[in-house]
């Protein structure tokens, strides 16, 4: 038995240490971070229980991030640890389900060798968020299983966790609940250790609910402006379609687990999980959800199906299938890696465009077809336009009385985290809205504009300053921010902190 144990440890060690390997791997090296990672990295710098864009979690881990020296490495570090500990978790949920190693190997290739590797590169809430809703469906049946209440409040406290780094843990809840109300595990609402667990999860989320009560629920803002800018351009099918590539190489292990909680005797008080993926589906499908809002339902029925299938191809008779049945995820990859990936340059996916159309990855969120997936267009042009602003600063007569001002997020983010001047660039975008100084008095702007053909910038800021210049551009062609222009605007004429505060009063009402 020691031996044993020793020998899934051992294993274990091993995927892990190939989770952290790949993560690393898959990324060229002429891909910069992306303009989201940008602006949670800022967070830290500005802590608090809430933000415009996301609840204050992901600040939490930017200052760890910093604390560590902020470099690269340390950014694709955490995403990387929570796509590890994703591994983790549905690993000891076959071991409690008393799955064969068979059956834990499985899980965790399946886990592995998946879409995941694309989520687990960035650092945003949506690794954690997958993390959460694994850890959460493992409380779920850990409890059933046991009928242990401790599971109870860990499942308070996971949830709690989850919502405070992205809301959309609610929609695991959302199905789940009803699940459980049509099955015979509603003997749960009997329970007193249900009314404190829940008790505790509000303890936990109130700061984050009276942050959002004290600033007039942002997050609804946010929301509506996702709805009109991007969810509108979501179609339903592709919604559908899209599921079936996040875990395609467990697919046939996934299709197990949902028929094994209708025939499988152990499975049967776990029923109701069938029920809760299909509610939770749904609810997607009727809002328009982009398709990765739903990643998170997948790895605990991957865990779910390795346990079957480890103990239906136990037998001699079937005991060859577990070859095939293993080999299933890594030969799926192959394609995905060819695609999925930034590993392959931007000139060579210029010059290759057409798997890349085909596959649906160069439709951006306007509904268009670009030169560039979206992801990858987001990931350059970052150092070019910090080094340019940081040389135009130290150009500007009296400097330290110079607003940097952006038109997005990323803009503010990357020339925060390039600078070698120690700029502070804010815009009137997400997050940085609520972050402006305006103990500070400016007499100059440097202005980040993205790119208008008619370009106004000149026309309508140069009567209000002493000397007004386009001083330069972006120049990477492959860049979402190509063209942007980077005006420089001195000697004010006007009151400028005056002009700032009118301009925030006018997009927050809006």
């Amino acid at each position: 038995m020691k031996q044993l144990f020793q020998q899934r440890n051992l294993v274990l060690i091993g995927f892990i240490v190939l989770k952290f390997f790949l993560q690393y791997f898959l990324i060229s090296p002429e891909y910069e971070l992306h303009r989201d990672e940008f602006l949670h990295l800022d967070q830290a710098h500005h802590p608090a229980w809430g933000y415009r864009s996301v609840p204050p979690l992901s600040s939490v881990f930017s200052g760890l991030i910093f604390l560590l020296g902020g470099s690269v490495f340390w950014v694709k570090f955490f995403p990387a640890l929570f796509g590890a500990l994703t591994l983790l978790v549905v690993w000891k949920c076959i071991e409690q389900l008393k799955g064969n190693l068979f059956a834990l190997c499985l899980g965790a290739t399946g886990v592995l060798i998946s879409a995941l590797l694309r989520v687990n590169m960035l650092h945003q809430p949506n690794s954690f968020d997958v993390l959460c809703w694994t850890s959460l469906y493992f409380m779920i049946i850990s409890y059933v299983n046991t009928e242990n209440r401790k599971w109870l409040y860990y499942a308070a406290i996971i949830f709690a966790l989850g919502f405070l780094n992205k809301y959309n843990i609610i929609f695991l809840l959302a199905g789940i609940f009803p699940a459980i109300l049509l099955s015979k595990e509603r003997k749960l609402l009997w329970k007193r250790d249900f009314y404190f667990s829940v008790f505790l999860g509000l303890i936990l989320i109130f700061p984050n609910l009276l942050w959002q009560y004290e600033n007039d629920f942002p997050v609804f803002a946010h929301m509506k402006e996702l709805a009109e800018t991007q969810l509108v351009n979501v179609n339903r099918l592709d919604f559908l379609k899209d599921q079936m590539l996040f875990f395609t190489g467990s697919m046939f292990t996934i299709a197990a687990g949902l028929i094994a909680l209708h025939i499988f005797q152990p499975y049967r008080k776990f029923r109701f999980l069938f029920w809760s993926m299909l509610f939770t589906l749904s609810i997607f499908i009727v809002l328009k959800a982009k398709a990765y809002y739903a990643i998170g339902l997948y790895p605990i029925y991957i865990a779910l199906g390795a346990v079957y299938l480890g103990n239906l191809l136990s037998t001699n008779r079937l005991k060859y299938l577990q070859t095939i049945v293993l080999a299933l995820p890594i030969l799926f990859f192959i394609p995905l890696y060819k695609l999925a990936f930034p590993n392959k340059s931007p000139e060579y996916i210029v010059q290759n465009p057409k798997r890349y159309e085909e596959s649906g990855q160069l439709r951006w969120e306007d509904g268009k077809n670009h030169a560039l997936p979206q992801d990858y267009a987001d990931m350059q042009g970052w150092k070019e336009l910090a080094r340019k602003t940081d040389s135009l600063y130290s150009l500007v007569p009296d400097a330290e009385h110079t607003l940097v001002l952006c038109d997005n997020y990323g803009q503010a983010g990357a020339i925060n985290y390039y600078t070698k001047r120690g700029l502070r660039a804010v815009s009137f975008n997400a997050d940085y809205l609520y972050w402006f100084d305006l103990e500070q008095s400016y007499s100059n702007l440097i202005r980040i504009k993205e790119f208008d053909e008619i370009e106004t910038e000149l026309k309508t800021s140069s009567p209000y300053f002493n000397k007004s210049s386009l001083a330069d551009s972006i120049t990477n062609r492959y860049a979402r921010e190509y063209r942007t222009r980077i005006y420089v605007f001195s000697g004010a004429k006007i009151d400028i902190n005056k002009r700032i505060n009118r301009e925030i009063e006018r997009v927050k009402k809006h």
